[in-house]
């Protein structure tokens, strides 16, 4: 039997390659003689760069950048010929804080302008930004002051970072330093920027912030969505689809010209997974959380859609379900399977999850393999 195990990361837990070969493990303990493939996948979020890394001839090139709070951090740039890959999460990632340091409001995307800085700076003709678990609501203030283009008030001084205070914003300190790169940001969130369904009410709670907290970056974002239209000649930025990406990171992108593209589109042709699933018996997907977002367009729901076109079987294995049957089954999923059933705790699901997908995997072999 060939089995496609192609998941994404678990958050906070293991990488998409992790979960990938603990599972893979479990399947070969209980089913030796079958072939596993390993094709770890990310939507654009944390894991973006290792993800394309792993399928392309590529060089990476460390970079000094900083954290969402400005602490220093170590992230990189991959070269693939004149093609950078820069993922946000590697400055602005939810997992470089801890819970207490959550803060929205004064969280910043500088350390992303850093890395576009280092690939533009290197020569690179296109730069890809992944975007995706991110800590920031900033639309990308702090991304562009790094390029030069950052938020002024009226007196024509800077505004500190993080997206409470563009409620104060009246233009752009000057035109970002690109170089006439072209920009693709990466991602599958189709959200606005502002709204029920913009960055800061959807995520904004997930990054620390209160109900007055999501008031009123909504606002502040809805300003500086005024100030970037005038400042790029650009018109019904906030109600773009992508533009609440990132904390609204998505929004200064299109704003710099940027396209934007699937993230797991762009990774299924990077590592050739239609091929890949034109030849195997069983598809093996997941992700930390697999609820209603991950059906709007992310990896897991993704793959099943892809392997119901074909009439394959496609498992998700997730740390947490929050899916019921049927909303999965007509997505393409075939089976559901969770980290927190599986151990009946929380604790023990985030403190043991290789071995638990390790067992679900020896478990799914004994189930599917002829």
């Amino acid at each position: 039997m060939r089995v496609l195990i192609c998941p994404d990361k678990f958050a906070g837990t293991l990488s998409a390659s992790e979960v990938a070969a603990a599972l893979a493990e479990g399947w070969r303990e209980t089913a030796p003689g079958d072939e596993c493939v390993l094709r770890p996948l990310s939507d654009g979020g944390p894991g973006f760069v290792e993800v394309v890394g792993g399928a392309l001839d590529g060089r990476r090139v460390p970079v000094d950048t900083v954290d969402p709070l400005g602490r220093p951090v170590r992230g990189e740039v991959l070269f693939v010929g004149n093609t950078a890959y820069v993922e946000s999460a590697q400055a602005c990632g939810l997992h470089l804080l801890t819970r207490q340091e959550l803060d929205p409001g004064a969280a910043t995307s500088y350390g992303l302008g850093l890395l576009l800085t280092a690939a533009v700076e290197a020569g690179a003709a296109e730069v890809v930004v992944g975007l995706g678990g991110s800590a920031v609501n900033d639309a990308g203030a702090g991304m562009l002051a790094a390029l030069g283009a950052g938020p002024v008030d009226e007196s024509g001084y800077a505004l500190p970072y993080g997206g409470a205070v563009l409620g104060a914003a009246a233009g752009l300190e000057g035109p970002p330093r690109l170089r006439q790169v072209r920009l693709v940001a990466a991602t599958d969130v189709d959200n606005p920027l502002l709204g029920l369904h913009g960055a800061s009410n959807v995520y904004g709670p997930q990054k620390g912030a209160t109900r007055e907290d999501v008031l009123r970056l909504d606002a502040a974002l809805e300003h500086f969505a005024g100030v970037l239209e005038r400042a790029f000649d650009i018109d019904g930025l906030a109600v773009m689809p992508g533009a609440g990406a990132a904390g609204g990171v998505g929004a200064a992108l299109l704003a710099l010209g940027a396209r934007v593209v699937s993230g797991i589109g762009l990774i299924t042709r990077i590592i050739g997974l239609e091929e890949q699933l034109d030849r195997t018996d069983l598809v093996i997907t997941g992700e930390g959380s697999f609820d209603h977002q991950s059906l709007r367009g992310k990896v897991a729901a993704g793959v099943a859609n892809a392997a119901r076109d074909r009439g394959l079987p496609c498992v998700v294995v997730a740390g947490r379900n929050e899916t019921g049957y049927r909303e999965a089954a007509n997505a393409g999923v075939t089976e559901t399977y969770a980290l927190l059933e599986h151990f009946g705790s929380e604790e023990r699901a985030l403190a043991e999850p290789a071995r638990g997908l390790r067992e679900i995997g020896s478990r799914l072999a004994s189930q599917w393999s002829r």
